[in-house]
């Protein structure tokens, strides 16, 4: 089981302001900066890390659950608000499984972030 991940950014700034907006919908908010250029979000706890690195490549995959199909909407609608690149719109993904909608988008340094809800 995961217990948390962490990307590696160029720009702490940018990245913090996209992922407070996007991940908004999903009830995620900045819950600790523990040191300079980290910042820990989440719902319930900090399970999601930003760090900056100025060399950070950019490749990573995120996927984040929801109980809905609205909150995959959502996601993706405040994710290119926030400035993200669409990268798959909000649909069924039936090539994953019968009930998988998911939508995806690249950050600000490139890495795809995806909402998924299993229960379409």
């Amino acid at each position: 089981m995961i217990d948390h991940l962490k990307l590696y950014v160029r720009d702490v700034a940018r990245s913090r302001a996209f992922y407070e907006a996007a991940l908004a919908p999903l009830g995620y908010r900045v819950m600790l900066e523990p040191a300079p250029g980290v910042v820990g979000m989440g719902a319930e706890r900090p399970d999601f890390w930003l760090a900056l690195d100025p060399e950070a490549a950019g490749f990573a995959h995120v996927a984040f659950r929801v109980d809905t199909t609205a909150l995959v909407d959502a996601f993706h609608a405040a994710a290119l608000d926030a400035g993200g690149r669409d990268n798959g719109a909000p649909g069924p993904r039936p090539q994953y499984h019968a009930r998988y909608y998911g939508a995806f988008v690249f950050d600000p340094d490139g890495n795809n972030v995806e909402a998924v809800c299993h229960q379409a």
